[in-house]
């Protein structure tokens, strides 16, 4: 087995850097989510998702796999979010098996409340703190990481979207 190739001393830096920011951050925009609109990040997640979608519905299994969430996991959370009044289920026209959510009036109404107060947050917690050269790098970074992530998954389990 070959030697490992440890960290050097600046990107050990990063690597921690990245993982305690990763998780301060997350902590920081759910709590500030949660306090300002009563939604968790799961919540805000289906609910955002399903608002950027033609006609604000998405099949089950079309939603799960553009969250990288798994079908039962989604199905769980909009279970709880329908009691909510956020979602609904509905069949597809095209195959009567499959399940449709759909964004309902209530849904879109807290959508639209919660969006200005969480990219508030995000600007707060994260994008007011750079500078626009600092911006465009994370960005540079993230596009670059996650190219090769949706690489290896497509690999792994063949193409996702």
């Amino acid at each position: 087995m070959d030697e490992p190739r440890w960290l050097t001393p600046a990107e050990d830096r990063a690597w921690r850097g990245y993982r305690r920011l990763s998780l301060l951050l997350d902590r920081q925009l759910a709590g500030d989510l949660a306090a300002d609109s009563g939604l968790s990040e799961a919540d805000y997640d289906v609910l955002s998702n399903l608002s950027e979608t033609p006609g604000a519905r998405m099949r089950l299994t079309d939603l799960a796999a553009h969250m990288r969430w798994s079908p039962s996991r989604l199905s769980h959370q909009v279970t709880r979010m329908q009691r909510r009044g956020l979602v609904a289920r509905d069949t597809s026209p095209a195959d009567g098996r499959a399940a449709v959510i759909v964004l309902t009036g209530e849904g879109r109404r807290t959508i639209e409340e919660a969006a200005p107060r969480h990219v508030a947050s995000v600007r707060r917690h994260l994008i007011d703190l750079l500078t626009p050269e600092q911006v465009d790098a994370l960005a540079a970074m993230t596009d670059t990481v996650v190219a090769h992530l949706v690489d290896v998954e497509s690999q792994r389990s063949g193409p996702v979207s």
